[in-house]
């Protein structure tokens, strides 16, 4: 039914979106290639199985959706700036160049 179909847009998104908070943005030599183009697409994935799971599931959750997108907020104000696509820490610095 529409209410349930809502419901379950409403789910996959909560279920996604919590297990990619607190993500770095660190790519490697200044490209996006390694790790964002990658991560983005095992983004992709998560999203194709928490829509599968959000339709297979009874709606219940210890997370709503709003509570993850505050939390997210909060996450990334708290992130230090050099996690933050500047290629100023996480892999960006520790990769070995050939």
């Amino acid at each position: 039914d529409g209410q349930r179909s809502s419901s379950h847009r409403l789910d996959g998104a909560e279920i996604a979106l919590e297990h990619h908070l607190g993500m770095t943005c660190d790519p490697v030599g200044g490209l996006v290639q390694v790790p964002c183009i990658e991560r983005n697409a095992l983004g992709a994935v998560k999203a194709v199985t928490a829509a599968s799971l959000a339709i297979k599931g009874d709606g219940v959750h210890f997370v709503p959706l709003d509570a993850a997108i505050e939390t997210m907020r909060q996450t990334g104000l708290d992130m230090n700036d050099k996690y933050k696509e500047t290629s100023l820490g996480g892999l960006a610095v520790n990769i070995v160049e050939c």
